[in-house]
């Protein structure tokens, strides 16, 4: 992989999270297709970066709050949140769920704030998507283009009933490695040795050790 190719797959990652984390709060039809939702999004992602450097440049206050400003209507940021913990997430309380979620999303935001500036003349291209009219869970592949060789972003959706109901984003595949997996492996770790505590104070420490970095 040449070092173009994997600055691009880090700003790709970016982009997934900017995208997940912080779309407009708009009111999307329940019915819009995910492969629209994901093109609608990762457009809108690129516009808002490209007209404001501060963004360009990683600062963590403009991308909080860019993400502070949404409910997060299109990412079901809590499952994300489960399946990287993994069994431990059903042993864990309403309380440390919470905390261990807000502590995960720190993480994601500060971690790849700082991509951002690479953003210049990227095109995303979202590629057909294969699906039947009951499918409830689709998997919508697009493909970032710029300096180099093209990156795969991949996000996998599912349809929510009810009340917010459309297509939300779980995971993400950035050239062949998804997030939610990723962290599964290291959430695992920190896990059986100290359990979610630890787990949740090990994410704290790291969120606060980036903090300084970006202050």
């Amino acid at each position: 992989m040449t070092i173009l190719r994997r600055d691009l797959g880090r700003w790709a990652l970016a982009l997934a999270a900017a995208t997940t984390l912080a779309g407009p709060m708009a009111a999307w039809a329940a019915d819009e297709a995910p492969d629209e939702l994901v093109r609608r999004l990762s457009s809108d992602v690129l516009e808002k970066v490209r007209a404001d450097k501060s963004l360009q440049r990683g600062d963590i206050n403009r991308v909080v709050a860019l993400v502070d400003q949404t409910i997060l209507p299109h990412v079901n940021f809590r499952r994300m949140t489960a399946a990287a913990a993994g069994p431990a997430w059903r042993q864990a309380t309403p309380q440390q769920q919470a905390r261990l979620q807000d502590e995960f999303k720190t993480l994601l935001i500060r971690t790849y704030s700082g991509a951002l500036n690479q953003v210049s003349d990227q095109t995303i291209t979202v590629k057909p998507l294969r699906m039947s009219p009951e499918d409830k869970d689709v998997l919508v592949r697009t493909e970032i283009k710029g300096r180099g060789e093209p990156v795969q972003l991949d996000y996998r959706l599912e349809k929510t009933p009810g009340e917010g109901a459309g297509w939300k984003v779980y995971n993400l595949n950035v050239m062949g490695v998804w997030l939610v997996d990723t962290y599964r492996s290291q959430f695992a770790q920190e896990i059986n040795a100290k359990g979610i505590d630890g787990l949740i104070e090990s994410l704290a420490a790291r969120n606060k050790t980036n903090a300084g970095k970006t202050s």
